[in-house]
């Protein structure tokens, strides 16, 4: 990138050269004319060798432009390639907080609007600024070699017009940040209200979130309208100046000529160079409105930039069972997508706490073993700690204090990637892409069809898949909108399945469905639960019957622990919320007459 950046210089330098010949020749073509008319000693054939030098000088100049440009555009988009590259790996470098606290379509608004500013600015630097500098050096040189009263006066301009050229656009900069917040909070709103349609036609909302959004985009109008008003006030007062500048320009210049101390070319090469001045006092303003429109568009691209990374996504390692990492395709090429048959693996929490940034502590001394193979669950009231458990597990968050270990090994040790490597989590809500069932499936690894197939089956999804028109390769929609909910559920324990992994987790995989689909999940579960460590969260304790051990979590502790069938002849919090289930399926039933 430095070698195109070196190569664009040395084209804008010659460009700049170049272009000083165009008045410099009309001085010669002038000149030759008055030697004509006043002495009859002129000689047509310097005439036309100066107007063919013209010609090439202006030829060679538009080509070297365009050439400049072309290779400014070019450099523009590697600018932008390189931005998005950089803006979106230190994304999944982030810790899962930042995203816990940011609307994803802020965070696109801000990355596109970084980017472009970004963009805009080298092509601009690259096409319009260097030139306009580089041009405007050697004009005045020449002018000061020829008049140095015109080359005072011009060179005066300069500073008078950039100095209301910069009050200006500071002025319009303060603006922009806060056009900059409110368009930020439209846009993601939009994109909230269109991810959450349904939602919004159903309470019958469209009113007030068409309302909303006017509302903002009215205010961005007001925010506008004060930056007009200051352009066009500094405008006024730049050409006000710029007429005053000129006006004494052209007094000097005429005034000289009708002594006779300037001749006729040279009256015409300093008007031709006053002129070419006027172009970059012209652009000035644009220059620096395009400097600050960078600065306040990149404001929050560069604030997510200097955000401290915690992760590395890039290494793809996993745990053998002495703790020790191996690679990832080796252990895949080595094993059977649906085997049984995984490493030794397990999870211990010791003494561990943990609290938000600006919360007391979520989980307070968490103290557990969980074996291999075995299946565990984690039952509670709603925000006593079980969800957080999880994201300490996945190695979303990390402990405040204490030590979690996997396979022996502390997570202190471990990057994400070699904790995540051993973990399959199927989600409460469908996480799917809007792509085909294929590739939601095969997420993060390469599968074969038939691999896909298998783990279909093993889902218990072949069958609904196997009827879409295009199979495997139906395209499922945004977040899965195109399957019913059983299906989408499916598709993720295929993924699951599909993946292989010695942990599996479920995060109340089956809350949201009917009783029907809620039985087809279950028996696709029983397939991905097989020989593995399984961690459930589940309200629906028919879920969790079969497990080996369940951990009461109440206000961020154990609060107790053992089987279903201990815990449900023991006075505590499973056995009060058994109880309400049971009493809510019993007066369920006997609405009906049943019981």
């Amino acid at each position: 990138m430095h070698g195109l950046f070196y190569t664009i210089l040395f084209f804008v330098v010659l460009a700049a050269v170049i272009s000083q010949f165009a008045p410099l020749i009309s001085k010669q073509i002038v000149d030759e004319i008055q030697t004509q008319l006043t002495n009859d000693n002129g000689d047509v054939n310097r005439l036309y060798m100066f107007i063919a030098v013209g010609f090439v000088a202006t030829f060679v100049s538009t080509l070297l432009n365009s050439i400049t440009q072309r290779l400014g555009d070019h450099f523009g988009g590697r600018i932008r390639k390189f931005l998005i590259e950089r803006f979106y790996d230190h994304i999944f470098r982030l810790p899962q907080s930042y995203f816990d606290s940011e609307i994803s379509g802020k965070i696109v608004n801000q990355l596109n609007r970084g980017i472009n500013s970004v963009e805009e600015f080298m092509k601009t630097m690259s096409n319009f600024i260097l030139p306009t500098f580089l041009q405007s050096f050697f004009t005045i040189g020449i002018m000061f070699y020829y008049s140095w009263q015109i080359g005072l006066f011009i060179t005066l301009l300069f500073p008078i017009y950039t100095g209301l050229s910069f009050m200006s656009t500071a002025k319009w900069g303060k603006e922009e940040v806060k056009k900059n917040k409110i368009e930020d909070t439209n846009r993601g709103r939009i994109q909230e209200v269109i991810m959450n349609m349904k939602l919004v036609k159903g309470f019958m909302n469209q009113v007030n979130e068409f309302a909303l959004v006017s509302s903002n985009q009215a205010e961005i109008n007001k925010i506008y309208g004060r930056q007009s008003n200051t352009f066009h006030k500094f405008d006024f007062l730049r050409n006000l100046s710029l007429i005053v500048i000129l006006l004494a320009v052209d007094l000097v210049a005429f005034y000289n000529t009708f002594q006779g101390n300037y001749s006729f070319g040279e009256l015409v090469l300093l008007i031709q160079l006053v002129n070419q001045a006027r172009y970059p006092l012209f652009g000035m303003s644009y220059i620096l409105t395009q400097i600050q429109q960078t600065e306040s568009g990149t404001k929050e691209f560069f604030e997510i930039l200097d955000l401290p990374e915690v992760e590395q996504y890039d290494i793809t390692t996993t745990l053998s069972s002495s703790g020790k990492g191996v690679d990832h395709k080796a252990a895949l090429s080595n094993t059977s997508h649906t085997t049984n048959k995984h490493r030794d693996v397990n999870i211990e929490f010791k003494d561990v706490e943990f609290k938000y940034d600006t919360s007391d502590n979520i989980l307070k001394n968490i103290t557990l073993q969980i074996e291999n193979n075995e299946k565990v669950a984690l039952v509670g009231h709603s925000g006593a700690g079980k969800t957080t458990i999880i994201n300490l597990i996945m190695k979303f968050y990390e402990p405040t204090e204490g030590e979690i270990k996997i396979g022996g090994k502390s997570y202190k040790e471990l990057t994400h990637n070699e904790v995540r490597n051993n973990i399959s989590l199927v989600f409460q809500e469908n996480e799917l892409f809007s792509t085909t069932v294929k590739e939601n499936i095969s997420y993060g690894s390469e599968a074969t069809n038939e691999e896909v197939i298998e783990a279909l089956k093993a889902a218990n999804a072949w069958g609904f898949v196997s009827k879409f028109k295009d199979g495997i390769n139906t395209e499922v929609g945004e977040r899965g909108i195109r399957l019913s909910g059983g299906q989408k559920q499916r598709i993720q324990i295929a993924r699951a399945i599909l993946r292989n992994a010695p942990v599996v987790i479920l995060d109340e995989a089956t809350s949201n469905l009917d009783s029907k689909s809620e039985k087809e999940v279950q028996e696709a579960l029983e397939n991905l639960m097989k020989d593995r460590i399984v961690i459930i969260i589940a309200h629906r304790f028919s879920t969790i019957q079969n497990v080996d051990k369940i951990f009461v979590i109440d206000n961020g502790k154990i609060q107790d622990s053992g089987t279903p069938h201990e815990l449900a002849k023991r006075d505590g919090i499973y056995k009060s919320l058994l109880e309400y289930q049971i009493e809510g399926d019993k007066k369920l039933l006997e609405s009906f007459e049943i019981f």
